[in-house]
Formats: C-alpha cells, sequence, structure tokens
C-alpha cells in the first residue's frame, strides 16, 4: 500500500527531472533581407539626372595601364617616355665607353632591344653645367695669362647659351632627322635617334675639361679632333642605320656636319 501511494506521487518539480520527449520539433525559420551597401549621402549629381538618390556600391573594376600607341600624339605624352628611363647603371657604362669608339657604327644594333633615354638627360645636363663653368673659368685663366692686371667678373650668359645650345640641338636634330626620313619614305625611331645624338655629346665632356689649358693652337687641335670622333660615330650609325638608301647619304653627310659645327660652337663661344 504505501510502495504503491509512493509512486503515483509526481516528480516533475524535483530538481535533476528529465522533462518528456516530445517527438515533433517546432523550428523557427528566418529569411535573411538580402545586404545592399549604399553610399551615404546620396550623391544628387548636378548634370541632368544622372546619380540621383542613393548609388549602390559596386566592386572596384582593375583598370591596366597600356602603351600608347606609336603614332605622333604618343610622342608629345610624358608617360611614353617612362620606360625609356628604366636601365641599369652598367648599361649605361658600356653605351658611353661605345660612343668613343666612333668606327664600329653598331650603337643601333646595341640600344636596339633597350633604347634609353636617360644617358640623353645625364650627358647633356653634365655638359651644360660644364660648359657654363669652365668657359668662365678659361675665361679667366686666358685673361690672368694675358693680363694679371685686370679685374674678372663671371658670366652668367654663359649658362642660358650652353642650356639653350646643348638641349636644342640635343631635341630638334633628332627630331629634324626623324621627320625628314619619315617624310623620304624611310622608317625611323624618334626615340633611338635621341638615344644615339645623347651618346655623341659624351666625347665632349673630358672635352671641356682639356679646353682649359690656355694655349689657343692647343684648344683647336682639341676641339677639332674631338668634333671629328663625334661626327664621324653620328655619320657611320646613321649610314648603318638607312643602309641600302642611296637617296639618303647625304642626310650622312647633313649629320656629320651638324656635329662639326656643335664643337667649333663649344669652342667658339666658351672658350674664346
Amino acid at each position: 500500500m504505501e510502495e504503491s501511494s509512493y509512486s503515483n506521487l509526481s516528480t516533475s518539480h524535483l530538481l535533476g527531472s528529465v522533462p518528456a520527449v516530445t517527438n515533433e520539433e517546432k523550428k523557427a525559420s528566418y529569411d535573411v533581407p538580402e545586404a545592399n551597401m549604399q553610399i551615404f549621402p546620396p550623391n544628387n549629381g548636378s548634370g541632368g539626372g544622372r546619380g540621383r538618390g542613393y548609388q549602390t556600391l559596386e566592386a572596384p573594376t582593375e583598370e591596366f595601364e597600356q602603351q600608347p600607341p606609336n603614332n605622333w600624339s604618343g610622342v608629345f605624352s610624358i608617360s611614353s617616355y617612362t620606360q625609356y628611363f628604366n636601365v641599369d647603371t652598367d648599361v649605361v657604362i658600356y653605351r658611353l665607353i661605345s660612343s668613343f669608339y666612333p668606327v664600329t657604327g653598331d650603337f643601333f644594333s646595341k640600344i636596339d632591344a633597350n633604347p634609353d633615354l636617360y644617358g640623353l638627360i645625364w650627358i647633356t645636363t653634365t655638359l651644360v653645367f660644364l660648359l657654363a663653368s669652365f668657359g668662365n673659368w678659361a675665361t679667366y685663366l686666358m685673361q690672368k695669362h694675358s693680363d694679371g692686371t685686370t679685374s674678372w667678373s663671371f658670366d652668367v650668359g654663359y649658362i642660358n647659351a650652353a642650356a639653350v645650345g646643348i638641349y636644342g640641338y640635343a631635341v630638334v636634330v633628332p627630331m629634324s632627322f626623324k621627320f625628314l626620313l619619315q617624310y623620304l619614305g624611310s622608317n625611323a625611331s624618334l626615340v633611338r635617334f635621341w638615344c644615339m645624338w645623347g651618346y655623341s655629346f659624351s666625347i665632349f665632356i673630358p672635352t671641356a675639361l682639356l679646353l682649359l689649358i690656355p694655349v689657343e693652337i692647343l684648344r683647336w687641335i682639341i676641339i677639332l679632333i674631338a668634333g671629328s670622333a663625334s661626327s664621324c660615330f653620328v655619320a657611320l650609325n646613321l649610314k648603318s642605320y638607312i643602309e641600302g638608301a642611296n637617296d639618303l647619304k647625304m642626310m650622312v653627310v647633313a649629320a656629320f656636319l651638324l656635329q662639326m659645327a656643335l664643337a667649333i660652337f663649344i669652342k667658339v663661344w666658351f672658350f674664346p
């Protein structure tokens, strides 16, 4: 009797009791709304009905810089020349040494894979500085050699003359030959012309130092030798570049004479 009464007692309120297992479970399902990121504040736009209200944030698109086309519009674009400054120092030194051997005439084959404009900028800038400074120094030495009592003053005009003469020649002359050769039906590369003419100035850098010697006849001998070497370098390489076109031989002669005129200009103007 007592055992049956104990078994009939309710045990659901006791601690540790296990609730009855239900066969059916209620599962709550939620619909997650699709996220739509928007730019705040809204871009109302100033022109027309374009861009009104909130704008949906889109995935960024990748843009690759394309090389400018090989036409005349690319000639006057600065970005088209950045690749020509990516050159090692060893390559520049090798081309500098090659410019002191004018009789080979194979300079274009050495720069065909990677012509550079670094040599043009560096050589011309160095030459401008040396001509302006050494030209004044040579004037001082000659004046002291002839008359030590006369006062001397630095001529700033040498800087302007050197910059206009060297930079102008280095840019205009290769461009002129490029236009003329293309007009006459010959294929010509402006960058390769700039590169070749730029390295042709390298021989004038040590020449400017030698022209400090206060002996006039020796100065003329030095500048004529340097001018002949630079002129042969330009003429022979230009001849190999347009080889096969007999009607363009006058271009080679013109390049030789222009380079000699540059050498005489350096002597007469900066080392009188």
